[in-house]
């Protein structure tokens, strides 16, 4: 099974997703990765959804990603003493560390942290900017507010400092009992959340040691500041539109979001937009227009994936949200313009030339695809960089190469007994493009290889084959 479609789709596991018939049924559907939310659920939840997304790999005959993506510090109130309580603007909260049931007065918030970073005047949003706070005076187990907005506060929501940066680790004692597990059932990606700076990506890095693909959810304005160091230390990033608009003005998160869509094509790493593409679809059967122009402009700007999240797996619908995604991106992909609107001007490097020249010959109509033999994915990564509208077949001996891969865009990875001899690549190419339907008889094909075989980095060979014809 091929995807006749070059951008990825990424679907969260849930209560209404984590039937294994379910999970099959969306990866036939169009699912490419999917996406455990370690904010919710137990481990045995988690580990039973991967069991079933490597089962519906084998039904599917294509490789599978699974993401585990790591709560990270969220920041919540604690709890009030009737569960909720009514605000109105010009109000007075108190916010302490005061762990006893909070009032209409004050609430507790059990992260010190938060108020060594605080500052007068400063804003502070909960309920994800439902209700907005002026800090009027502070300490350092307390500050002050003054209510600017909303009418109600309930228990444990979140909250949220714009503009300022908050002394706190990006992985929490949970978060590290989750990877450890996480690993050890053998995810493809782990994606954490709230980077705030390099620091926190090369922390992940010492923990993963390359068993899993490293990511870096972007929604802290912090993260956007120290963008170019957090990429040098990622390997594909999440445009999180949650927390980030949140604590972005609305108007300012389209302009970030193409801002990380241009940074992460330039760094030749997957980029995933997120959050609210098909929301109401959790409760209908259709998307707005508005959503489906959400999800074009994010395909037109040469995003590597799109991401449901509430929509599979809380929805009523996830199976129907999975299918509308997948007709959005194959229809924008069916536009005359397209090829010429996702490609982007960037430095070739001596390293890639060969890459752009296998990319330039692709574009050609007379090459059915390009075959990239890779043992650690980068070649096809590279090839993936220059948006060539032919398909990029992936071949790699590694199955977890072939499953990373699930994210780029226009890359088809398929796993091939390992080859040492030159004489073998043409035949294998030829063999696999065939029989994956990318390559019809006499058509050609462009091989891209390194000598020694298996040497990582090393493409140095770039042939032209041609499929038997009939």
């Amino acid at each position: 099974m091929i995807r006749a479609r070059r951008a990825r789709i990424v679907a969260t596991l849930g209560p209404a997703s984590r039937a294994p018939e379910m999970i099959r049924d969306l990866a036939l559907a169009g699912a490419d990765v999917f996406r455990v939310n370690f904010s919710h659920g137990s481990h045995a939840d988690h580990a039973r959804n991967i069991r079933s997304v490597r089962e519906a790999e084998a039904v599917v005959g294509r490789p599978l990603a699974v993401l585990a993506d790591l709560q990270g510090p969220k920041l919540r109130l604690g709890e009030f003493a009737k569960g909720s309580i009514k605000i109105k603007a010009g109000d007075a909260l108190r916010l302490d560390l005061d762990r006893t049931a909070g009032d209409a007065k004050r609430i507790g918030v059990p992260h010190p942290e938060i108020f060594a970073a605080l500052r007068t005047g400063a804003v502070v949003l909960l309920d994800d900017g439902k209700v907005r706070l002026r800090v009027v005076d502070h300490g350092p187990d307390f500050a002050d507010t003054i209510v600017e907005a909303g009418d109600h506060l309930s228990d444990h929501k979140g909250l949220n400092l714009p503009g300022l940066a908050i002394p706190i680790p990006a992985l929490t004692d949970k978060d590290r009992k989750d990877l450890a597990f996480a690993l050890k059932t053998g995810v493809d990606w782990v994606a954490l959340s709230f980077v705030q700076r390099a620091s926190d990506m090369a922390e992940l890095r010492s923990l993963v040691q390359g068993r899993a693909g490293v990511l870096a959810k972007i929604e802290k304005p912090s993260a956007l500041e120290a963008l170019d160091e957090i990429l040098d230390l990622s390997q594909a990033i999440m445009v999180a539109r949650g927390d980030l608009g949140v604590e972005l003005a609305p108007e300012d998160v389209p302009v970030a979001q193409k801002q990380l869509i241009r940074a992460a094509r330039a760094r030749g790493i997957p980029v995933i937009v997120a959050t609210q593409m098909l929301e109401s679809m959790i409760h209908s059967p259709t998307p707005t227009r508005a959503e489906a122009s959400d999800v074009a402009g994010a395909v037109y700007e040469g995003a590597d994936a799109v991401m449901l999240s509430a929509e599979t797996a809380a929805g009523d619908y996830p199976l129907e949200a999975v299918t509308m995604m997948d007709r959005i991106i194959s229809r924008i992909e069916q536009d005359p313009r397209w090829p010429e609107l996702i490609r982007a001007e960037h430095e070739i490097e001596d390293a890639d030339a060969l890459i752009a020249a296998a990319s330039s010959a692709g574009r050609t109509a007379s090459t059915a695809c390009v075959v990239a033999f890779t043992s650690t994915g980068q070649t096809a990564l590279r090839l993936s960089r220059e948006r060539s509208v032919q398909p990029t077949l992936a071949l790699t001996p590694n199955l977890a190469t072939a499953r990373r891969l699930a994210l780029a865009w226009g890359v088809e990875p398929r796993v091939v007994p390992d080859v040492r001899e030159a004489e073998d690549v043409p035949k294998l190419a030829i063999e696999q493009a065939t029989a994956t339907g990318l390559a019809g008889p006499g058509q050609r094909i462009l091989i891209l290889a390194g000598l020694p075989m298996g040497t990582p980095g090393a493409a140095n060979i770039l042939r032209l084959a041609h499929t038997p014809r009939r």
